[in-house]
């Protein structure tokens, strides 16, 4: 079940999909919320999120300085850039 929205095709809502053309943000998601639906671009192109192992004393830092700042931005909801970016990226 293919979704295009705004000339972009979505596998479905709530669904994360990389978006390597875009000129800043790394992902994008198509997110629905009862009958609400918006378009989310989150997270940096070129930028890893918790890096190739999150395990390491450095992953764990960044993670937790992460949360730290977004943690009022993540508990908005499906609805939030923060929220897909702790999802996906974290």
């Amino acid at each position: 079940m293919a979704i295009t929205y705004r000339g972009e095709t979505f596998s479905g809502y709530n669904k994360p999909k990389r978006t390597s053309k875009h000129a800043r943000s790394s992902h994008a998601v198509l997110a629905k919320e009862g009958d609400k639906v918006k378009l989310i671009r989150f997270g940096q192109q070129g930028v890893s999120g918790a890096g190739s192992d999150p395990k390491t004393e450095k992953g764990k830092k960044r993670q937790k300085s992460f949360k730290a700042r977004m943690g009022k931005h993540i508990a908005k909801g499906k609805m939030s850039a923060a929220y897909w970016a702790d999802k996906v990226k974290w």
